[in-house]
């Protein structure tokens, strides 16, 4: 017994030696909020103070060693996700995850975001203003990785931490700017409808654009000439991606006139897919030069959101159209030769190499024409044998965005920030600005080109005959933009812009749902404050959803319903749209729009092309009209005797949506709730293994919102009852010049990527719940309430 005892002793010393060896080293892992780092090249000592939730306040006699400093702090809360991020563009996620994506890497390279960023840093001036506090930045991130804690991540993997360079920052920039590109599932998947089904299928979806809707409106105004063009299918060739894709946004910006203080009011909510850590990484960076609150990609150094004393600006996506597909016309006796305007040409060839994970490196080579890499085996959205070719506006032209960027955050007042503007060439992005001097303005601002009236570019296109290429760039005075309008607002929500040159721009625009509601709500008052614009971008009723229904709703045979039937429907007749947590309306329309949207199209197009359509955001503008129509060549059932109508399909359709959410949540509706199906989780990309999910995953909650309403809070149509968030507000961010101190912020889930940072999760109650915290900028109160200081002093 006495042996047993000791032995015991001896175990139990020794697992708590263990947890105690365990604890020291999990304290090793945290990042260093307080105290004092040597940092070399800084010429002067920078102060950063952290606030209750671990923003840095980053006070340095000059922008550099603010920069260095504020890449130092960045690295240490986000540098996993730094590193994912600069792996996208060359193609190295293979390296980390393994052969499954393999396929990823090999569609990933074929755009040539990293030949193009390779191109961008040997053509730029190595003395730049740009360059150099892009170089400083760099500088401090290295320099954590240097001497700073290794994140688990890192150890979880294998994988060694290297120096990160300017390419990475450029290639960082070249995955946004595709993230946001909608092509590659419209393209393809337009023209397999017209060239397998036919050209009225195709014409009955009404994809032309539509003056009718809302509109984002220009002032000065252009001339209203409308020309009908294909619309959106969203792009999802990304599924696989460790990392959250641009999707959409809200922002508006209320000019004085429509205030209560009578100042600008700024609101901006992003909607990007969620992930843990969440996309933005918030600091405040002062200097006697230069001081700014802004948001930053991981890599980035200049904020693509943010604000001072003097202006606010932000975001959201154009969703215009940067990318043209090709058929290209091959010899019929030699494979590498294809015909460009009435000339044989030959392919060029490019080879690439991948490393994977505990495999061998793969090789592989993909051709180019004239128009862009041959996305034939490379793209999964292309097949057939016909050579397609992508022709991308990112990286035919230079450059300058990162300059842009640069101008933007240097900008003292209106007139330097829309000059801007103009070295944007993609993404297309909405850029929002209001500022103190009681300015308010919107610019649509990409590098647009004019294609001939006759081109439909939501088609793939002739690649050989060279009359269906772009004509010109247009001059950036002649894109989509409003300047103190008499409206007294300025919005957007992805939705259709104005004419350009007296036509709508073609793009893979969003419905007019959020539009709408954001339109109504501006102009339904004139004393907006900070507490009004705080509810509005927690708004989640749609102006839209209760319209769909009343189109439906006439349709259903009541005499073949049970008395519970009658009953729901009657509930869904009065319901105004609303989706919070005890709706049950909610449930039970977007499973009725589900089976109708299923018993539409998918007998015409198959299971996976239908599950391609209703993934994407053209499936979102689709259903409003589809609901109204009386007739449509996709009503029919191709797959029975009988001549289907939209009455038999409204009628199906329901029954069907009524017993799946009856099968799956009981009889009684009323208890079909949004809580139990609308729920939200922040992915870690080691979550995917099971057994970590719960440390690294932030979630799954119940929220509300749901798709295409202020509170954007997106999901897809499947099978499966329930409805799982993958994309919405990335932050929520409010900001009033007449108390520009107590402007506001909120994020998704933390500030920190650091699993052991107590700020990894501390804001995700806060966002479900609709709360905000200050986004401080007051010096003295900054230092009187913060718990941590970290000195940065001259190595």
């Amino acid at each position: 017994m006495k042996k047993l005892k000791k032995v015991a002793l001896i175990l139990v010393g020794f697992l708590a030696l263990v947890a105690i060896g365990i604890f020291i080293f999990i304290q090793t892992l945290k990042p260093k909020y307080s105290g004092e780092v040597a940092l070399a090249k800084l010429n002067n000592e920078v102060e950063v103070y952290y606030d209750t939730y671990g923003i840095p306040h980053i006070y340095g006699k000059s922008e550099k060693d603010a920069f260095r400093a504020l890449g130092y702090v960045h690295a240490q809360d986000r540098l996993w996700q730094m590193e994912l991020l600069r792996r996208i563009a060359p193609g190295k996620l293979s390296e980390v995850f393994g052969v499954d994506m393999i396929s990823t890497d090999k569609f990933l390279l074929s755009l040539g975001i990293d030949d193009a960023s390779e191109k961008t840093i040997a053509e730029m001036d190595k003395n730049s203003e740009t360059l150099q506090l892009t170089q400083a930045y760099l500088d401090g991130v290295n320099a954590f990785i240097d001497e700073g804690p290794t994140p688990v991540e890192f150890y979880l993997t294998g994988l060694d931490k290297t120096h990160f360079v300017i390419k990475d920052v450029y290639n960082t920039i070249g995955y946004m700017a595709f993230s946001f590109a909608m092509a590659h599932k419209t393209d393809p998947l337009l023209t397999n409808i017209k060239e397998t089904l036919g050209a009225a299928y195709l014409a009955d979806l009404e994809i032309g654009e539509n003056p009718n809707l809302t509109l984002i409106h220009n002032y000065p105004s252009q001339k209203d000439t409308l020309k009908k063009t294909i619309s959106s299918l969203a792009f999802s060739a990304l599924e696989k991606l460790p990392v959250p894709l641009f999707e959409g946004s809200n922002s508006w910006v209320i000019a004085p006139e429509k205030t209560k203080n009578g100042k600008v009011i700024f609101a901006n909510d992003p909607h990007i897919g969620f992930s843990q850590p969440s996309v933005w990484y918030e600091a405040h960076v002062s200097t006697p030069s230069y001081e700014k609150y802004g948001y930053h990609l991981a890599g980035v150094p200049f904020p693509l959101l943010g604000h001072d004393r003097s202006l606010a600006y932000g975001l959201t996506m154009f969703e215009n159209d940067d990318i043209d597909f090709y058929y290209e016309e091959i010899h019929s006796s030699d494979a590498n030769q294809y015909t460009y305007k009435g000339e044989w040409k030959s392919f060029e060839t490019v080879t690439k190499t991948i490393k994977v994970k505990d495999a061998d490196d793969i090789i592989f080579s993909f051709k180019k024409s004239v128009h862009g890499p041959i996305l034939n085996g490379i793209a999964d959205q292309i097949s057939g044998d016909k050579p397609v070719a992508m022709k991308w506006i990112y990286t035919e032209v230079e450059n300058k965005t990162l300059d842009a960027f640069y101008a933007i955050i240097h900008a003292k007042g209106l007139e330097d920030f829309k000059t801007a503007l103009a070295a944007i060439h993609a993404p297309g992005l909405n850029i929002m600005y209001g500022d103190a001097e009681d300015n308010i303005a919107w610019f649509g601002t990409a590098k647009l080109y004019q294609m001939p009236d006759s081109v439909n570019t939501k088609l793939i296109l002739n690649g050989s005959t060279g009359q269906q290429e772009p004509l010109r760039f247009l001059d950036f005075s002649e894109n989509p933009k409003a300047i103190n309008p008499p409206w007294n607002y300025v919005y957007s929500a992805n939705n259709q812009a104005d004419s350009i040159l007296g036509k709508i721009y073609p793009g893979y625009y969003l419905p007019e749902n959020r539009a709408k509601r954001i339109v109504r709500l501006l102009e339904s008052k004139n004393d907006w404050d900070m507490v009004s614009a705080s509810k509005m971008i927690n708004d989640v009723t749609s102006p839209i959803n209760p319209a769909i229904a009343a189109n439906l709703i006439p349709l259903v045979v009541t005499s073949k319903l049970s008395d519970q039937q009658k009953a729901a429907l009657g509930a869904l007749e009065i319901w105004d749209g609303t989706a919070n947590l005890d709706s049950y309306n909610s449930t039970l329309y977007h499973k009725w729009i589900y089976f109708f949207l299923k018993s539409t199209f998918q007998d015409e197009l198959g299971e996976e092309h239908f599950n391609q359509l209703v993934s994407t955001h053209f499936a979102k503008r689709l259903i409003a009209p589809m609901s109204g129509k009386t007739e449509s060549v996709w009503w029919d059932n191709i797959n029975t005797a009988t001549l289907e109508t939209r009455s038999d399909i409204a009628n199906t359709s329901f029954l069907q949506a009524y017993k799946a959410l009856e099968k799956s949540l009981g009889q009684n509706y009323t208890k079909w709730t949004w809580d139990k199906v609308h729920t939200i989780e922040h992915p870690h990309p080691i979550g995917q293994v099971e057994a970590l999910r719960s440390y690294f995953n932030v979630g799954p909650f119940p929220v509300n919102g749901t798709r295409e309403v202020i509170n954007n809070m997106s999901f897809n149509y499947t099978e499966d009852d329930v409805y799982k968030v993958t994309s919405g507000p990335s932050t929520r961010r409010i900001i009033d010049f007449s108390d520009l101190e107590n402007s506001i912020s909120i994020l998704p889930t933390g500030q920190s990527g650091n699993i052991f940072s107590p700020h990894y999760q501390d804001q995700a109650e806060m966002f479900l719940n609709g709360n905000f915290r200050k986004m401080m900028m007051n010096k003295e109160e900054i230092i009187r309430l913060s718990k941590n200081k970290l000195t940065f002093k001259q190595k």
